[in-house]
């Protein structure tokens, strides 16, 4: 008796001890000092627990950065856990239909704390002030504060509130889960849910500022919960509104949450008074700057427009939904979203600057109370320091794709003749970058686009290792064999006398970086070579996922959880990611999924998916 006493003693401790190890969860209910900063920012929801959801996804690495979870948790969903999950995310709005309609909810479904969709301005709506838009399917779960750092919690899919763009067009309320109206439903999507939280994790991983995935919740519908969090995810839309309008309370109080925020968190010095503006939006440029430069630079299509909706005021990358990493410089593709058209990548840098411009606008006006016009603004002192953080940034980034590593690429760089020589070759560069094909522009799956015809990253790939082998100039027909893409046909690569010409030109301009290098750094350029060649094979992998790969790769992994254990699907999450990876310091320490059977052969065929897709969409 007394044996059996002591194992039922100690089975209800082990319950306790499961249980309280949870108990941070319990502090994200609805409540977030933003409510309190800026009464009139957001609409007030009540929420009721969804029944049916099934933790698809976890990020354990995340949870346990935020202090969410002890750093000694197994990375395995257990019950407790997964009930916590669910407990705690798997929610729904009552919104104005429910209450028009009289939508009957048991008392004991319903949270106590009260959660807020966001006002914000929106391209989407009507009129260009804001006055009706902001979260039309996201409600915040609140914040939460561990390990010295508060951030922010969102959830995605928690069902249609007053601020979706289909109530702001139709005039009217709908019921969670109507699909007759755009942006109506209220609902997440499953595979988009899986494919944010792959590209996020591998864009987070490779020093690339975004938002991240905490939790996926299924549904047998296919819709989903999506969990995101940042350590401030408040966006320049989120000022800008106020601005429109206007309203200089309630800009003066959103900008002021925002700066404490960043300083609480340790993001930017303490700054008191009125020089807490100019500062900021110091901060804004160097940020935009060297994002706008980074998209650019790795291709990547991200839907920034002048309402600064689709971008975090730390320039990160916010809603995964239109995002795409391309293969290629598919400089004209255009996203399709029903009554507009997208920027493009290269129009990314002007959207980039004109959202700079407006945080001028803004600062102007919270320092002298006068709302000045915005064309009065476009030459302003941060517009400059935007565009020389763009192009220091994009020659940064051109450096390191060559191979150098950061150190040699910050020593270059402060070389005034080695400046000018990076500016040069950077222009043959995107003269092939650019070359498009004689196809022009033709419509695909989500839009339009004109495909390139040069894969770059081959080309830089390949080059040191000839050059490292003492080969000669490359033949222009050599060297343009090595970037052709499968989208090129014979006239979109014929070697003309000027294109002859221009080969020959990138690569002594590219010699002389090297030779320029190994000056400044005391090394031979073969020793330099040396370095650069593992460096560029890592950096420019041949294997690099795509939009269109990533969204094969979201399916198979959400066909693969009807027959794995979520152990096994987090480990195919983990080590896809860890192959995207392409960061030399960091590739040869990462794990690999060994072994045989199905999951290998799931792993597999990832790949040779990304190889297929490469140069895509």
């Amino acid at each position: 008796m007394k044996n059996m006493s002591k194992n039922n003693r100690r089975s209800g401790g082990d319950r306790f001890s499961r249980s309280a190890q949870y108990a941070p969860f319990d502090k994200i209910d609805g409540s977030h000092p933003f409510k309190f900063a800026v009464p009139d920012g957001y609409v007030e929801y009540r929420v009721k627990t969804r029944h049916g959801g099934e933790v698809f996804y976890f990020n354990f690495e995340l949870a346990k950065e935020m202090g969410l979870l002890p750093v000694a948790h197994r990375h395995v969903l257990n019950k407790r856990l997964c009930e916590k999950l669910l407990e705690t995310f798997s929610i729904e709005v009552i919104n104005e239909y429910d209450v028009e309609n009289s939508v009957a909810v048991s008392p004991s479904e319903i949270r106590a704390e009260q959660y807020m969709a966001t006002r914000y301005l929106q391209l989407q709506h009507p009129g260009r002030a804001g006055l009706t838009s902001g979260d039309g399917r996201s409600i915040w779960n609140g914040c939460f504060t561990g390990r010295g750092v508060t951030w922010d919690i969102s959830s995605c899919g928690t069902g249609v509130t007053c601020l979706s763009p289909a109530t702001a067009h139709e005039g009217r309320y709908f019921k969670s889960g109507d699909k007759n109206a755009s942006y109506g439903s209220g609902r997440g999507d499953l595979l988009d849910g899986v494919g944010a939280a792959l590209m996020s994790d591998i864009f987070q991983r490779s020093n690339i500022t975004t938002e991240r995935t905490l939790l996926l919740i299924g549904y047998p519908d296919g819709t989903s919960v999506n969990v995101r969090t940042a350590k401030n995810l408040l966006r320049p839309a989120h000022f800008f509104h106020h601005l429109k309008q206007g309203r200089y309370d309630r800009l003066k109080a959103a900008v002021d949450f925002y700066i404490d925020r960043q300083v609480d968190n340790g993001e930017w010095l303490v700054v008191y008074g009125k020089n807490r503006y100019p500062a900021m939006l110091d901060h804004v440029a160097h940020a935009f700057g060297r994002m706008a430069a980074r998209l650019e630079s790795d291709y990547i299509f991200c839907w920034m427009d002048w309402d600064g909706d689709n971008i975090l005021s730390d320039g990160g990358i916010i809603d995964y939904g239109s995002l795409r990493q391309f293969g290629l410089f598919h400089n004209e593709y255009r996203y399709d979203d029903a009554e507009r058209m997208s920027t493009t990548i290269t129009e990314q840098k002007n959207k980039a600057k004109y959202i700079v411009q407006t945080f001028s606008q803004l600062t102007d006006y919270l320092i002298s109370g006068k709302k000045r016009p915005i064309k009065e603004f476009s030459d302003a002192p941060a517009i400059k320091i935007f565009l020389n953080v763009f192009s220091q940034t994009r020659n940064e980034l051109l450096l390191y794709k060559m191979g150098f590593n950061e150190s040699h690429v910050k020593l270059y760089l402060r070389d005034e003749n080695g400046a000018k020589l990076i500016d040069e070759f950077r222009r043959l560069f995107s003269t092939f970058e650019r070359a498009k094909s004689g196809r022009g522009i033709y419509a695909v799956g989500d839009g339009i686009s004109w495909d390139a015809v040069f894969c770059m990253r081959d080309i830089l790939r390949e080059l040191p290792v000839w050059f490292q082998a003492d080969g000669d100039w490359m033949t222009a027909e050599h060297f343009i064999d090595v970037m052709r893409s499968d989208y090129a046909d014979e006239k979109d690569v014929s070697i003309t006398p000027y294109r002859r010409r221009q080969v020959r030109v990138f690569q002594k301009a590219y010699w002389s970086i090297i030779q320029k290098m190994a000056s400044l750094v005391g090394e031979s350029e073969y020793a330099l070579l040396d370095e650069m060649v593992p460096r560029s094979v890592v950096i420019n992998r041949y294997e690099r996922v795509t939009g269109d790969a990533l969204i094969y790769v979201a399916k198979q992994l959400i066909e693969l959880d009807k027959s794995v254990n979520k152990t096994a699907l987090h480990q195919m999450f983990a080590g896809f990611v860890e192959q995207q990876i392409l960061i030399p310091e960091v590739a040869n320490k990462v794990s690999r999924l060994r072994g045989q059977g199905k999951l290998a052969r799931t792993y597999k065929g990832f790949f040779r998916v990304i190889r297929e897709c490469r140069e895509g969409l």
